[in-house]
């Protein structure tokens, strides 16, 4: 696994310069690599901690996160997460899901003059932001994913707040369905979920570098909007490779 490490410095460090774990991305490298499914939401899940842990706290410290907002968005979404973690499926429906989630959160990052557009505060209800918390926390949970990827279009339609508001909005609930997720894998099997750690190991320094310089940058220097270019690109390519794989993997076994 060390020959991932770079890549995953990579991911960490575009992720955590706009707020977001890099979960949909190291789980597709993780695929598209040849480990073993089971091992990829734990991994992934894993690192989306290590890279939004310090996210969260260099956001918060910075003025951008409002605690006092973010609960509604956590009360289903990591009790989900959690559930979600638990869950067993099969390779090929976890491979599809993945596919199709980050080809939606690329095309969802390219275009977001759809989204992203200038207004007053738009209302929500705290059930409206429950209930989307929740269905994010539980795809969390099941294929290694924070959620912040979709969730912040949401908050931009909302017109939550600043691009960096959303940004530590973002990151602290990848962070608490990441935590919730691996729970719940950890609950499922716990001998496997740690031996999965263990021969990966090599990449949580690499996400933890990448994730810490990410995060300085993002919350004072660097304009989020390159970034993000920047991201969904690499986004689009992955999912596009992992999509080609999972037709042919399904092709092959329909044959």
């Amino acid at each position: 696994m060390p020959i991932l490490a770079p890549f995953f410095f990579v991911t960490a460090l575009l992720y955590g310069a706009v707020g977001f774990g890099g979960g949909s991305t190291y789980s597709a490298l993780l695929v598209l690599a040849g480990s073993d499914y089971r091992a990829v939401p734990v991994v992934s899940l894993a690192c989306n901690i290590l890279v939004v842990a310090m996210g969260s706290w260099r956001f918060a410290r910075s003025g951008h996160v409002d605690w006092g907002r973010i609960w509604p968005l956590l009360a289903l979404s990591v009790p989900l997460a959690w559930l979600g973690g638990r869950l067993v499926v099969a390779e090929a429906l976890f491979v599809g899901l993945l596919a199709v989630s980050l080809f939606c959160a690329a095309l969802l990052m390219l275009w977001p003059p759809r989204w992203q557009r200038e207004g007053p505060p738009r209302f929500a209800s705290s059930w409206a932001y429950a209930m989307a918390g929740g269905g994010l926390g539980f795809l969390a949970g099941l294929v290694g994913i924070g959620g912040g990827i979709f969730l912040a279009p949401l908050l931009y339609l909302l017109r939550w707040g600043t691009p960096r508001a959303i940004a530590g909005t973002s990151a602290v609930f990848i962070l608490a369905n990441s935590i919730a997720g691996l729970a719940g894998q950890l609950a499922k099997d716990r001998a496997a979920a740690g031996a999965f750690l263990a021969a990966h190991w090599p990449l949580f320094p690499a996400v933890l570098a990448g994730g810490l310089i990410g995060a300085t940058l993002g919350s004072r220097r660097l304009d989020p909007k390159y970034v993000r270019i920047l991201t969904a690109l690499l986004i689009l390519y992955i999912a596009v490779r992992l999509g080609i794989r999972f037709y042919g993997e399904t092709l092959g076994a329909g044959a």
